[in-house]
C-alpha cells in the first residue's frame, strides 16, 4: 500500500480509502461490515470515510464498535456534516448550531474522542462562510477534530475559505472530497488546480463510477438483478448509465488484460495517476471487493495505458466537460 500526504499537512493517507456510503449500516450486515473493515486494515488501509447522513447515522453507528479493534493512533477517520439530520430548520446546513450538535452526535456514534478529518459535505449558501470556518477552527481548538475539509465545493468557494482562514489565523481546510472517475472529470479544469494551489488534497468518491467501470454492466436496459443499477439508487447513475458508455467500458477490457489488472484496479489507477488526488474512496460489500480494491494501492502502470483509456472514454463523456 502506498501513502500520500493530504494537502499542506503532515497527515498521511493510504491511497485507497474505505468508504461507507450506501453500504455500511444499509445494504451490508454488521458481520460483513466488520470483516471488510478488518480485511482492509490488515492490508494497509488506514483511511476510513463516513458521514453523519449515511443511513441517517447508522453507518457511523455500525463502525463505532469495529473501530475499537483498530489502533486509533494509526487510524485516519473522516466524517462529514451538512445534510438534514432532522425535520426542523436548524437540523441542516453549516451553521454553528448544526455543526456543534452534529459533531457531538458523530463522536458518540463512532465511539471516539475526536475525528481526524471533518468535512463540510456541501457548500451552504444560507450560512456566512465566516461562521462555518470559525466554528471549524473552534472544533480544532477544542480537540474534537484535527483537520477540516470540504466536499463538492467549487474552485471559488475553496479559494475563499482558505483565504479567509489565512487572514484570520484560523485552521485552514486541507481536503476536498469531490466525485472523480474516468467517466466524471468535471473537477479537472479548475477544482484540482485550485486545490493544488491552495494546499488541499483530494479524497475522491465514486472512482469506479458507481460500479460502471468494473465492466459488470453490458445492457443499459437490463442491468443484472441485485446490482445498484437495478436497485433503489439507480437514478443516481442516470447521467452515465447509457449504452454508449457501457460499450466504451467494454472496450477497456483488453486494456486491463494487457496491464494485467482487473477493471476495478484500472479505474482506480487512472484516478490515482493524478497528483492532486491523495486517496480514492471505495466501498465494499464483500471481502473480494476489498481485496480487489486494495491491490490498486501499489500499482505503477505505463502512462500509455491511461492515454489509450482516455482515447476510448472521451467520446462518450456524459456532460459538458468541466465545472467552473
Amino acid at each position: 500500500m502506498q501513502y500520500r500526504t493530504l494537502g499542506h499537512s503532515g497527515l498521511k493517507l493510504s491511497v485507497i480509502g474505505l468508504g461507507s456510503w450506501l453500504t455500511f449500516g444499509n445494504s451490508v450486515d454488521r458481520d460483513t461490515t466488520r470483516a471488510c473493515v478488518l480485511r482492509a486494515w490488515e492490508q494497509g488501509v488506514n483511511f476510513i470515510d463516513t458521514a453523519n447522513v449515511y443511513a441517517r447515522g447508522a453507518a457511523e453507528e455500525v463502525l463505532g464498535p469495529i473501530l475499537q479493534e483498530l489502533n486509533r493512533d494509526a487510524l485516519v477517520l473522516a466524517t462529514k456534516v451538512y445534510f438534514p439530520m432532522g425535520d426542523t430548520v436548524n437540523e441542516r446546513g453549516l451553521s454553528r448550531k448544526h455543526i456543534r450538535d452534529q459533531i457531538d452526535r458523530s463522536l458518540h456514534r463512532l465511539r471516539v474522542d475526536y475525528v481526524d478529518l471533518y468535512q463540510c459535505h456541501r457548500y451552504d449558501e444560507t450560512t456566512p462562510l465566516e461562521e462555518t470556518a470559525q466554528m471549524m477552527n473552534d472544533l480544532v481548538r477544542d480537540g474534537k477534530i484535527l483537520y477540516w475539509g470540504t466536499s463538492e465545493w467549487n474552485a471559488d468557494q475553496i479559494a475563499a475559505a482558505v483565504t479567509l482562514c489565512r487572514a484570520r489565523g484560523w485552521a485552514v481546510p486541507i481536503s476536498n472530497q469531490p466525485q472523480y472517475s474516468a467517466l466524471w472529470r468535471r473537477i479537472e479544469d479548475r477544482v484540482l488546480p485550485t486545490c493544488e494551489a491552495y494546499g488541499l488534497g483530494n479524497v475522491v468518491w465514486s472512482p469506479i463510477a458507481m460500479g460502471i467501470l468494473s465492466g459488470k454492466y453490458l445492457d443499459a436496459k437490463h442491468p443484472p438483478a441485485g446490482t445498484r443499477a437495478a436497485g433503489a439508487s439507480a437514478d443516481m447513475m442516470d447521467t452515465y448509465f447509457t449504452q454508449p458508455v457501457l460499450d466504451a467500458v467494454q472496450r477497456l477490457v483488453p486494456l486491463a488484460k494487457q496491464a494485467e489488472v482487473s477493471m476495478v484496479q484500472l479505474a482506480l489507477a487512472w484516478v490515482l495517476r493524478q497528483p492532486a488526488v491523495t486517496s480514492a474512496i471505495v466501498g465494499a460489500t464483500k471481502l473480494a471487493h476489498v481485496d480487489d480494491n486494495v491491490r490498486a494501492g501499489d500499482l505503477s502502470l505505463d502512462p500509455a495505458i491511461f492515454e489509450e483509456m482516455n482515447r476510448i472514454i472521451a467520446p462518450v463523456l456524459p456532460y459538458e466537460p468541466y465545472l467552473a
